[in-house]
Order: C-alpha cells, then structure tokens, then sequence
C-alpha cells in the first residue's frame, strides 16, 4: 500500500515534516513518502498563491499515477486542487482540511479551527460549508503566525499556537481543536496535553483515513462531476498538463510529466 503526501508548496522542511506526521500513523505494510512540486510557491496563504500551487500538486498526482501510488493526502489546509486531483487519480485523495474535520467530528460535538493568518480564516469556512460541518464548527481562530515561521524556533510558534487554541476552546466552548496548517503538525500532542481537549492534525487524519479506506477497498466512483477529465488541447506553457487522447478512462495520462 502506497500513499503519498504533497506538499503543494515548495518548502523542503514542510515537506521532510508532513511525511513524518504522516509516517508515525501509517501503521505496518504501508509506504509512506512525501513530495513537494517542481514549480510554486513557498508557501500558500492566498488565493493567488493557492492558484500557482495547483499545477505543481497535479503534477505530483500525474507522477505517482506512473508510479503505482495508491492514495494521495493534499498537506494544506485549504485543499488546493483537490477536486481537480481526484479526476486525475485511480486511487482516493484526502485534503487534510476535511479529513479533520471529519476527525474532529468523531470526537467531540463541537470543535473549533486555529489557522495562520486572519486572511486564511475565510477560506476555513468556506471550506467547513462546503464539507458541511460550518454546524459543527464553533469558531475559525488566526494565530498571525506566518506558515514559513511556525518551524522557525526564534518565532515562539509553539507558544502562540497553544496559546490561540486555549482561547478558542474557553471562547468557543468546543470539544475538540482542529489545527488549521500542515506546518502545525509537529505541535498536536504538546497542544493536545496542555489544553485537555483533543486537537486534530490533518495531515495525520487524512493518512489514516486514506490507509482505510484503501484496506476496506473503497475506491473514487469515476462517475460524474469527478470522472476523469476529457482529452483537449492544452497550450502555452501549460501543454504537458493536456491529457493523452486515447487514455484509459480510469487512469488519465499526461502528455509530459514529469516536468523536470
């Protein structure tokens, strides 16, 4: 069994660390890596830098389909093209932002979300409407720490983070803390111990739940809105993401990947 962590963004220590949160919850018999694009940015806290991540996160996807991977975990809390991954992949793919929700949501009644910066927070609802758990959620919180500092030791990331998910549980009255960026996953069991609720990490949540998924053999359906996308010219610098005419309806082919 093989799973793969993107990393959308191209910061080599996100990357080394999602695979560890992932690979200490994969359990026995599965093959865990994590990879990051060729091209994109260094990290992702707006729709703009969201948009430039998806071509290298399909990228990945079009790799590890050559490569017999069996199931994908998107590692950003925003879920960057993650519809458009699962058209493009045989096996499932998991955001971390609505596997924890769906964790959290097995533990407590009522969680609450502690992201990066305020400007992320919107996209945090949208996200919990869209999954449907906006009824579940009781506050989406920032802790305006930027991504790139939360492994950066002089930032006091550790200390803030805790500090912005204590407050949400008092102020909330929630059950549970789900953390709101991959670059989080290192603090879930020191957060968890000091404040006496559960806290989610998604990267570790979407592991799991793409291994069970896999081990009770349930499979992306391949019907409808997320069939595989249909073969058409593809231009500009964008032509090796065109889809080969011709390819298995169930394992779509790029022209030209990888792109290195």
């Amino acid at each position: 069994m093989h799973v793969r962590v993107i990393n959308p963004n191209t910061t080599r220590a996100m990357t080394d660390l999602v695979g560890r949160s992932a690979r200490a919850v994969a359990g026995p018999g599965v093959l865990v890596d994590a990879v990051q694009p060729t091209m994109g940015p260094a990290s992702i806290e707006s729709h703009y830098e969201e948009a430039l991540a998806v071509p290298g996160l399909l990228e990945q996807v079009a790799l590890g389909e050559a490569q017999g991977v069996d199931a994908y975990v998107v590692a950003c809390f925003g879920d960057p093209g993650l519809d458009a991954a699962r058209e493009l992949a045989r096996g499932p793919v998991l955001g971390i932002a609505q596997a924890g929700f769906h964790a959290a949501a097995l533990v407590a009644r009522r969680f609450s979300v502690v992201t990066t910066l305020s400007r992320t927070v919107p996209r945090a609802h949208e996200l919990l409407d869209r999954y449907g758990f906006a009824a579940a959620c009781a506050g989406v919180h920032a802790c305006e720490i930027p991504v790139l500092e939360l492994d950066d030791p002089t930032s006091g990331a550790l200390e803030r983070v805790t500090a912005a998910c204590a407050r949400a549980v008092e102020r909330d009255g929630s059950d549970a803390v789900v953390l709101g960026c991959a670059g989080m996953a290192a603090f879930t069991g020191t957060i968890a111990d000091a404040i006496g609720v559960p806290v989610v990490d998604g990267v570790a949540a979407a592991t799991t739940l793409a291994t069970a998924l896999l081990r009770t053999g349930t499979r992306p359906s391949g019907r409808g809105e997320l069939a595989p996308p249909p073969p058409k010219p593809v231009t500009g610098l964008l032509h090796p993401f065109q889809i080969t005419p011709g390819a298995s309806t169930t394992r779509p082919v790029l022209s030209a990947v990888p792109l290195r």
